[in-house]
């Protein structure tokens, strides 16, 4: 897990950065103010991580061309192809991961059992629906989550049929390399890298 981001406070760098991305885009949403953030935190029993909490109150509710691919949501809004029949989504719930866990090739090297199938499912759920918003979609059931409680606080994670990934570079591995956290997230995208790029240096 990394340590050392600030969720706490907006720093400044953070905000011109994400000022200077949205300031080109005229397809971004209004911002949302203060009091409409506060409503939404008290609802769902968080306090949302910085600086996507002064972004969505300050600067901009949603951006229609990205990132990611299919554009950046509105706060608690789904993807469009998110589904109807899903588990409620418990945002004051832990996020229950710390690292990279790729399911689709774990079980692909195991023959599960009916039993163990649903054991496997039942663990994967709460890690599309606990602890994190959905910023948007690439496609191909491909989602961004912005992590909101528990120890992923304030990261984003790239989570699919084949399994969840942080973006940003962390000790000992390199999957998304980037600057982690909402700011990065959103000016890696700015500068039309590749998710799966290379290291920033």
């Amino acid at each position: 897990m990394m340590t050392g981001m600030n969720t706490e406070t907006c720093a400044p760098a953070d905000s011109a950065a994400l000022h200077e991305v949205i300031a080109s885009r005229p397809e971004a949403v209004p911002p949302l103010g203060w009091g409409a953030v506060r409503a939404f935190e008290a609802e769902h029993g968080v306090v949302l991580p910085e600086p996507y909490r002064t972004f969505v109150a300050e600067i901009c509710d949603g951006l229609r061309a990205g990132p990611p691919f299919y554009g950046l949501l509105p706060l608690a809004q789904t993807p469009s192809d998110w589904g109807s029949g899903r588990p409620e989504r418990l945002l004051s719930e832990p996020f229950p991961l710390t690292e990279a866990w790729p399911w689709e090739a774990e079980e692909s090297e195991a023959e599960l059992s009916e039993e163990e199938y649903q054991q496997c499912e039942d663990r994967r759920s709460p890690v599309f629906d606990h602890g994190s918003l959905l910023l948007g979609t690439d496609g191909c059931g491909m989602y961004w989550h912005l992590i909101v409680t528990g120890p992923e606080r304030g990261h984003v994670w790239l989570i699919d049929e084949n399994g969840a990934i942080p973006f940003g570079t962390r000790p000992g591995t390199s999957l998304m390399p980037g600057t982690p956290g909402f700011a990065g997230w959103v000016t890696h995208w700015a500068q039309g890298r590749s998710w799966f790029g290379e290291e920033d240096g």
